[in-house]
């Protein structure tokens, strides 16, 4: 719908020429800036969730892939992956993956790692069971450890116990 009236005029020829058409502005939709859309990785490789260094976190992690802290987080971590507590990083809770490095602190166990690293300046403050264990120099832990042993149950003596005929 028009909002002029448009008025035929004669050319050259006597046709009525009639003027174009005004441009049709349309309504411009503001969308924002343009968004790179990313789809989901299930477990890349090489790829880390990352708590930064200026944030403090409360709750839980679970899943898959590996994950690096380098800020504070309260409580437990259970992965199928690597975790990583950087220098300077604090975490109070239970750990449950399969390689830990702990370069920073951490307030709390470690169950079931198939190894753990414990880095310069690094602190464990609590219980650790894992495959094979390496502490380095100027690190420093509270707490008791076992590495070495399966999970599995012991095996009966060969000689018995005492008092059972044995």
């Amino acid at each position: 719908m028009a909002l002029w009236k448009e008025i035929a005029t004669p050319g050259p020829t006597g046709t009525p020429i009639t003027p174009p058409a005004a441009p049709v502005e349309r309504a411009k939709v503001d969308a924002g800036p343009a968004v790179p859309v990313r789809k989901p990785r299930e477990h890349a490789e090489g790829g880390d969730s990352v708590i930064a260094a200026n944030l403090t976190i409360e709750g839980k992690i679970e899943g898959s892939g590996n994950v690096r802290i380098a800020g504070r987080f309260k409580g437990d971590v259970r992965i199928d992956g690597n975790f990583n507590i950087e220098s300077g990083a604090v975490l109070t809770g239970q750990v449950l993956a399969g390689v830990v490095v702990v370069g920073g602190e951490l307030q709390g166990n470690i169950e079931s790692a198939k190894r753990v690293d414990v880095l310069e300046g690094g602190v464990i403050v609590g219980d650790v069971k894992a495959g094979s264990i390496t502490v380095a120099a100027g690190s420093r832990m509270r707490g008791h450890v076992e590495f070495g042993w399966e999970d599995e149950k012991p095996a009966k003596s060969v000689l018995g116990r005492p008092g059972d005929g044995n």
